[in-house]
């Protein structure tokens, strides 16, 4: 369905079950869950779906193998199980992936080892393949290592991959499908109240209309790291709630990482973990952690994060890298849940937090992207708590995301759509021009722009090649090239906010 056509549901005179504010991958969650126990459920997003954090993950579907090391059992087996539920839910969007760990003594072989082992019990049967212990010559034979001296060999382990802007899509999509209305470039601006208790927002729609009042029996906050904005509004005394830290990722020609298992650097100078991770044909590096103060819809990299990741990358790997290799640097911010000591923020915890406020309205922050099913879940068993709806099991532990197959081909690069594919090549077959690819150097292609605008509600430019296409998280310089095609094409389609300086000016960004 094209965005603007759903329009006329945001002047409905009714009172929804449940408002969910924010569209990344908690709020569409929330969305999905919802309306699947057959509540009413209406989703607002400021921007587009999985604008901020939510599309600028590591792309793994992950238990936490850092979190193991920290004694968090409890978040680890949870996530294990998160994981598995999403291999089976979205196989078109996720994959299982070997990682391997280099280990430079016997004991650091024996630690790993034990430690990756006890992550596959934890897994239970939803586990993805049995940790191995290789000795130098098979770790080699799996990654280009270029610290030979002294390897004493590796860890094989298994864990998840995906991507993490088009689960997202596809939630949006499994809401609607399931009865909810979700809607992006909507802006709430401000809380309704009635005897001191939250009973709607107020709402800016981008698209057409200001000052909307939508009415529910409860209002749930996922805005992520903009939490406290929102908690601003029903309460201006509320303290802080999030500590943002800031994550940095920088994407590589598949040249410089030939090869199929990911890499994962147990220690860095900082003490966290550094991944390598093919994706898409290229490969993503990274993350850091850096804690910041301002909080910023477009995050930028610091000068000092891309030389770490290069410098890790460099350290470990036979390619040599410089910051002129880099095709994409992008940004996510971390909505880590403030604690009396949050000056380091690796410290802080991974896990999620709701806080029912006395106005009634519900907060829920932190957590990952693989939990982002428990996380909604526990929101709406909330929401139905306070806003009294008939007590309805959650049934979305196996529940189907869009473009779901049991036939994935791997080897198509459409494979992604899943059940759509045979939508996108009629596309083609009625329009043989839409065959034609945006760029030389992908495959990506202009039916997959008309695709996603007519029913992947992509309004402008950025939605497309940041969300939809994924080009800019690919290739920077590429996106900005292929810009000018895909807004001649939105205009074609009707769309009105394309937005094409905007985009042009948010990818050099991405450029390092």
């Amino acid at each position: 369905m094209k965005r603007w056509e759903i329009d006329e549901a945001l002047r409905e005179d009714k009172i929804w079950d449940i408002i969910v504010i924010g569209g990344g991958a908690t709020g569409l969650g929330i969305a999905v869950d919802g309306a699947s126990r057959g509540y009413s459920v209406l989703l607002l997003e400021e921007f587009d779906f999985a604008k901020g954090t939510s599309s600028r993950s590591t792309k793994l579907v992950h238990g936490g193998v850092r979190y193991l090391a920290q004694g968090n059992i409890k978040l680890v087996r949870e996530a294990l199980r998160e994981r598995g539920l999403m291999l089976q839910n979205a196989p078109h969007l996720t994959r299982r992936q070997e990682f391997v760990v280099p280990v430079y003594s016997k004991w650091d072989k024996f630690f790993y080892g034990t430690g990756l082992k006890i992550y596959d019990v934890l897994a239970g049967s939803l586990g993805l393949g049995k940790t191995q212990i290789l000795n130098t010559q098979e770790t080699l034979d799996r990654i280009p290592v270029s610290e030979k001296m002294n390897l004493s060999g590796g860890i094989a382990y298994f864990d998840g991959q995906f991507d993490d802007a088009r689960f997202a899509v596809n939630l949006a999509q499994t809401a609607m499908e399931r009865g909810a209305c979700v809607v992006n470039y909507v802006r709430v601006v401000n809380l309704l109240k009635k005897n001191g208790k939250v009973c709607g927002v107020v709402a800016n729609d981008k698209y057409g209309g200001t000052g909307i009042e939508l009415r529910a029996k409860a209002v749930i906050n996922a805005t992520g790291v903009f939490v406290d904005k929102i908690l601003k509004l029903d309460d201006p005394s509320t303290p802080a709630m999030v500590a943002p830290s800031q994550g940095v990722h920088i994407v590589l020609d598949k040249k410089f990482y030939p090869s199929e298992a990911a890499l994962m650097i147990p220690k860095t100078a900082d003490k966290r973990v550094l991944f390598a991770v093919p994706w898409h044909n290229r490969v993503v590096v990274g993350t850091t952690d850096t804690p910041v103060s301002e909080i910023l819809s477009e995050p930028l990299p610091y000068r000092e994060e891309i030389s770490f990741i290069i410098y890790h990358f460099n350290k470990y790997l036979t390619a040599q890298v410089r910051e002129s290799d880099i095709k994409t640097v992008f940004t996510g911010l971390r909505p880590l849940v403030r604690s009396s000591n949050s000056g380091n923020t690796s410290i802080l915890s991974r896990d999620h937090t709701i806080v029912v406020a006395t106005s009634g309205l519900v907060t829920i922050t932190g957590g990952k992207w693989t939990t982002y099913r428990k996380m909604a879940k526990d929101a709406v068993d909330n929401a139905a708590f306070v806003g009294k709806l008939p007590v309805m099991p959650c049934v979305t532990d196996h529940l189907k995301i869009h473009g779901w197959t049991d036939a994935v081909d791997n080897n198509d690069p459409l494979h992604i759509y899943g059940s759509d594919v045979a939508g996108i090549r009629s596309l083609m077959a009625e329009d043989p021009s839409l065959t034609e690819l945006l760029h030389p150097d992908f495959h990506f292609t202009k039916a997959e722009v008309v695709w996603a605008c007519r029913h992947e509600m992509a309004m402008t430019v950025e939605d497309v090649l940041a969300r939809r296409l994924r080009l800019l998280f690919l290739d920077a310089r590429a996106a900005i090239e292929v810009a000018p095609v895909v807004a001649e094409i939105l205009a074609n389609e009707g769309n009105k906010l394309i937005c094409l300086d905007e985009f042009l000016k948010t990818a050099k960004g991405y450029l390092p």
